[in-house]
């Protein structure tokens, strides 16, 4: 006679499973990110197992998707280590946000567009605009204006209509540094901060006027040129005195 086979865990006990394995896939990308675990460093299982409070499991599922977000490499012999990334990756991850960005603006435009979806676009360059009305910008400014950034190219993704595009630019946006947002703060502190931003928002404006006039060739070369504002603070990251306060940029190589 064969031994009983164990019960599939309770529906409760799997989400409870599931949601600790998203806390510390979200934990340990901050850990990544703010330097608490170096570039090209082995992981050690335990160590985290002790350092967030959980068991092995989620912390083996949460190691698993980091890896598929790009942060981490699985090594030969088993386990993960911290990924660093050349410039030149970073700026490939950040052209093809942008021409996935551009193809979404083109559908939306040829599409169209619901008027409640458009409008909502329209509040969010709104609220950066009363952001971007102060004459210089503190901390709160930009973390006001990286949310309402971060909530319009969202917008942008979701007004093609497509799932199938909308899934393939979330992955594009979760690779290392490629989020509209990811290199906003570079421009903190620089006396162009402001004026930068301005063009950007400008350039916001523009492609929503595109999609509007139904205009689907010049809303894609719009975002296809916007990306290149992020671009531009790549190189600053890794070339100016930002290394100590961008969280991440550490793990990036020039060469």
């Amino acid at each position: 006679m064969s031994a009983p086979q164990p019960l599939p865990p309770a529906p409760a006990e799997a989400e409870a499973g599931g949601s600790q394995a998203v806390k510390a896939q979200l934990r340990l990308r901050e850990m990544i990110l703010a330097g608490e675990l170096p570039g090209g460093a082995r992981i050690a299982e335990l160590t985290l197992v002790e350092r967030l409070g959980v068991s092995r499991t989620p912390i083996r599922a949460a190691l698993m998707r980091l890896e598929q977000e790009g942060l981490l490499q699985s090594l030969p012999n088993g386990g993960y280590a911290v990924r660093t990334f050349s410039e030149r990756d970073v700026s490939d991850a950040i052209e093809l946000r942008g021409t996935v960005e551009g193809l979404a603006a083109r559908l939306a435009a040829e599409r169209g567009v619901a008027s409640v979806v458009l409008a909502e676009a329209r509040a969010c360059l709104d609220g950066i605009d009363a952001v971007l009305e102060r004459p210089a910008l503190d901390d709160e400014a930009f973390t006001r204006y990286v949310g309402l950034n971060q909530r319009f190219h969202n917008l942008l993704a979701e007004m093609a209509g497509s799932p199938v595009l909308l899934r393939e630019l979330e992955r594009v946006v979760s690779l290392p540094f490629a989020s509209p947002s990811g290199f906003v703060v570079v421009q903190a502190s620089s006396p162009r901060a402001r004026d930068m931003l301005i063009v950007a928002q400008d350039q916001h404006r523009q492609v929503l006027d595109a999609i509007e006039r139904r205009e689907g060739a010049r809303a894609e070369a719009i975002l296809r040129e916007h990306s290149r504002i992020a671009q531009r603070n790549l190189r600053e990251a890794v070339q100016g005195p930002h290394l100590a306060h961008m969280p991440g940029v550490r793990l990036i190589r020039q060469r």
